[in-house]
């Protein structure tokens, strides 16, 4: 890792990375008002939570089920090719689900097909570009280029939502859905002029002999594998289980508490996503400009911590205290970058980048592969009692989970030293070599 990151021109990879960066930006910004539009027509059409949570289900499964072969492709394919022709095909989908809206021929499975044909190539699309930032960017500047991406993610949610309703009120779905289209578009022709570096397959770091032919399968269980054999990383996963089991069914149902619970609309739903996103945005330039503790994992943990309080807060606020619930959910936006962003920036340190696509695939499919349990269970749940349960339930859970887990010594040694420390199962291979010597 540290020979390709020695290769990189440190006067021109800003200009590289950061045109190939505002295209993606664009195409989330499409996406985010696609996004909305999908929310807001099945909850105006159907006023359930089961709808909504299945729709949910929708942009997750993808992550379970094919983030891990994700990984796997990516690490095999070229990188830049993955993220063409898949953004591609997210824009051809949208298109046509564009026409079926202006044949007014739509249907709700229809919407649910878009969602995960999105998610899908959204999976291959993120490993690509997530495993190609590694050498694209300087080691150094890795922590500071993810506090980059999580303002992205936070100017997304204050831009998408806002402009999502003020756009489904002005333009029909076709319209809105059009947009996204060229959108992706933008995303696509920056990545025609610039090279993506590939990295060099090494057969030590990849776990055979060097010029030894593998399948997929096999690479997919090396990267497997180099899970199990890393036990913090293990425990990362298992943690990330629990909190998306329980966080994401409770937002998936926040449009029924806008409209059921507080008797509000289209435009306070935009307002509290923004309001996410401006939270986010604070906590990434906080995180950029800061750079968060020594310990990596420290940071991530307080922050999980109070991310419990802050959902605790909008699961209580009364139907007459929607500022409570906007505060709450500032905060847990606040606190997401401050979350995501260091443990992002330990496994892009440690992880080699030949096998980055394969173990950040598997850690994202861990990290939802409880999330459709969950919003299995919370549709139908939320449709017998009240909608807030999930973000009661989930509060005092994850307060509960970001405690337990600073009495796990290996979970905190995992941000010790990231910059230089190797990953356990490394420190293990390089004992018993040495042994035999």
């Amino acid at each position: 890792m540290t020979e390709n990151n020695s290769r990189l021109n440190h006067d021109k990879w800003q200009f590289r990375f950061f045109t190939i960066w505002f295209g993606q930006a664009f195409s989330m910004l499409g996406s985010h008002l696609a996004g909305f539009a999908f929310v807001w027509h099945l909850t105006e059409t159907t006023r359930s939570a089961t709808v909504l949570t299945i729709g949910t289900l929708m942009q997750i499964l993808p992550q379970v089920l094919i983030s891990p072969i994700a990984g796997t492709l990516v690490d095999r394919w070229n990188r830049k090719m993955v993220m063409i022709v898949f953004d591609s095909i997210t824009a051809l989908f949208t298109f046509l689900l564009a026409i079926l809206f202006y044949l007014d021929s739509a249907q709700i499975w229809h919407i649910y097909l878009l969602m995960f044909v999105r998610s899908t190539c959204g999976q291959l699309q993120w490993a690509a570009l997530t495993a190609s930032t590694t050498l694209m960017v300087p080691k150094k500047q890795l922590s500071r280029v993810a506090g980059f991406n999580q303002t992205l993610n936070g100017g997304m949610n204050i831009l998408g939502p806002a402009l999502g309703a003020f756009l489904i009120a002005l333009l029909p779905m076709q319209g809105v859905l059009l947009i996204d289209v060229s959108t992706a578009l933008l995303a696509v022709i920056p990545l025609l002029f610039f090279h993506i570096p590939q990295p060099i397959r090494n057969g030590e770091v990849t776990l055979k002999e060097p010029g030894a032919k593998t399948s997929l399968w096999q690479e997919l269980a090396e990267g497997w594998k180099y899970v199990v054999g890393w036990p913090s990383l293990l425990s990362i996963i298992i943690i990330a289980m629990l909190v998306n089991f329980l966080v994401n069914p409770a937002f998936s149902l926040l449009p029924l508490v806008i409209t059921d619970h507080f008797g509000l609309g289209a435009y306070e739903l935009g307002l509290m996503n923004s309001t996410f996103g401006i939270g986010v945005i604070v906590g990434g330039l906080v995180l950029t400009t800061w750079g968060g503790f020594k310990n990596r994992i420290l940071t991530s943990l307080v922050a999980l911590t109070l991310c419990g309080g802050a959902l605790l807060a909008i699961g209580v606020a009364p139907a007459n205290m929607f500022v409570l619930a906007l505060a709450g959910i500032a905060l847990f936006g606040f606190l997401n970058p401050l979350v995501n962003g260091p443990l992002m920036a330990v496994m892009q340190s440690q992880v080699e980048p030949e096998l980055q696509g394969r173990v950040l695939s598997l850690l994202n499919a861990g990290a939802g592969l409880a999330s459709p349990l969950g919003l299995l269970i919370a549709g139908p749940l939320a449709d017998a009692t009240h909608n807030q349960f999930w973000f009661i339930l989930g509060g005092i859970a994850v307060t509960l989970i970001g405690l337990a887990t600073f009495f796990f010594p290996k979970v905190l040694a995992l941000g010790i030293d990231a910059e230089n420390k190797l990953p356990e199962h490394a420190e293990a291979s390089l004992e018993i070599e040495s042994a035999h010597q």
